[in-house]
């Protein structure tokens, strides 16, 4: 008995030990990793994975969702307007039936890959948003697409696209692509939409001279650079990126929102070429003349960003911290009396 009580007094201890050593690691204390507290956890951890994948292999549904087979949905052969969302559809087939459709939309399924779609000569919409696809192929046959939207997929490069000349709207939102490529036969191209992603510059788009609207924000950009043949841009995105300067939009007469926000921008300018604009708004516009009362932003452009001449006016929404800087100083511009 005494043997028994001093074993379990021992392993109480031993218990005691590993609980204050796992605390002492968790808590950055020195004492805790001198005793080898980092091989605890890693032991800890280890078994913690064993036990889960133990338990996926008993349940597989609950880490994986099961493919649906297509031949168990139905398919309306004179559609035009196919919407199959979250029908967790493994494999893009039997879609040769659909003579007559122009919007195909197969968002939240579980596709890896895009194939058999050659037959749709008719479609016009392609939405493949949220699945697993890897790689942008066997678009070719898609001649008459004019919208496109592969985001929040696997993609690593913009590629297998350069036969859609009619494509006027391109999504590859979230994905891992880290350069801007092979869109330049997309002449016909006006909205391109590529935030959070891993892209580094603003390249290959100088081609793209029908573009309206560019969406960059949540990347690695450091320069605003490229864009002098984009003379039809009305919206440039290119929140939390990596900016230091307002730049390069001296050819963009048709810019009317510009949004900056989390950037490292601290200083307002480069927009003495733009004719028309607004002293920076934080999402809301107002047709309000203002002033600047105060000096609290060093730029030798405020003065000319505060006077609106026109009625056609650009939002310029930069980083928090400027505009919260900047808002407050902002009253209505007095009107002017006429000369006696």
């Amino acid at each position: 008995m005494a043997a028994e009580r001093g074993a379990g007094q021992q392993q109480s201890q031993e218990m005691m030990e590993v609980d204050r050593r796992v605390e002492s690691e968790e808590s950055g204390d020195e004492e805790g990793k001198k005793h080898g507290g980092v091989s605890i956890v890693a032991d800890l951890s280890e078994q913690s994975l064993k036990d889960g994948v133990e338990r996926a292999a008993e349940d597989p549904e609950e880490e994986h969702e099961l493919a649906v087979d297509m031949e168990t949905i139905s398919l309306d052969r004179d559609a035009e307007d196919v919407d199959l969302n979250h029908y967790r559809i493994g494999k893009i087939e039997g879609f040769e039936v659909l003579k007559k459709v122009k919007s195909l939309c197969l968002r939240q399924n579980l596709i890896k890959c895009i194939e058999n779609l050659e037959e749709l000569q008719s479609l016009r919409e392609l939405d493949l948003y949220d699945n697993q696809i890897k790689k942008i192929e066997n678009l070719e046959a898609l001649t008459e697409l004019e919208v496109l939207d592969i985001s929040f997929n696997l993609l690593r490069n913009i590629e297998g696209i350069d036969k859609l000349t009619q494509l006027k709207k391109l999504f590859l939102v979230n994905n891992k692509i880290n350069k801007i490529e092979n869109i330049s036969s997309l002449h016909q191209l006006q909205m391109l939409e590529l935030g959070s992603n891993r892209i580094r510059a603003i390249e290959n788009i100088d081609t793209l001279t029908n573009l309206e609207s560019l969406f960059l924000g949540k990347n690695k950009i450091t320069k605003l650079q490229n864009l002098d043949a984009l003379t039809n841009l009305t919206v440039l995105s290119m929140q939390s990126n990596r900016l230091t300067k307002i730049e390069g939009l001296q050819s963009l007469v048709n810019l009317r929102e510009l949004y900056l926000s989390h950037n490292g921008i601290e200083v307002i300018e480069g927009l003495e070429n733009n004719e028309y604009r607004r002293a920076p708004r934080a999402g809301h516009s107002t047709s309000a003349k203002y002033s600047r009362p105060c000096g609290g932003l060093k730029s030798p452009y405020l003065p000319c960003i505060t006077q609106i001449a026109s009625t056609r006016i650009i939002s310029y929404v930069l980083a928090f911290t400027l505009a919260t800087a900047f808002l407050p100083c902002l009253r209505p511009h007095p009107p002017v009396k006429a000369a006696e």
